[in-house]
């Protein structure tokens, strides 16, 4: 009757699986697949289920503080965190982002504010782990 699926579905571009309204205020982790759609606020990090097709995007009048990981991000909204994408990065024209962006394309209109650097993935993983910077500084006294 009911089909299971083991293999991820690909997902649509602006499909919506799950809306968080403007009326909601969510503080803690929230872990997701399929398109996520924010108007309201959430305090906590957003995370991807690995494996999972998913994007999220931050309506105009949403925002979020804290960590973003997932495939597709949009953004129209605030932001307060540092981005992870693995696949695409969207800032629209009132979006606003305080933190670091590690993207693997990026797409920015104008009018969008970024207050932190873009950090593209491929010169990301050239760099070594501050830890081993650390580590070598020390090493060296």
């Amino acid at each position: 009757m009911f089909k299971t699926n083991s293999k991820p579905t690909q997902l649509r571009e602006g499909q919506v699986d799950t809306m968080i309204g403007p009326q909601v205020v969510i503080r803690g982790d929230l872990h997701f697949s399929g398109g996520l759609y924010i108007e309201g606020r959430i305090v906590g990090k957003l995370l991807a289920l690995d494996g999972q097709p998913a994007s999220l995007t931050l309506a105009e009048n949403g925002s979020i503080e804290g960590e973003v990981r997932a495939p597709v991000v949009i953004i129209n909204g605030e932001l307060t965190g540092d981005v992870y994408s693995s696949e695409r990065v969207e800032l629209a024209a009132k979006a606003r982002v305080q933190g670091n962006v590690h993207y693997r394309v990026v797409e920015m209109t104008a009018g969008s504010q970024l207050t932190g650097r873009l950090i593209h993935a491929e010169s990301a993983a050239a760099l070594p782990a501050p830890e081993a910077l650390i580590t070598a500084d020390a090493l060296m006294d």
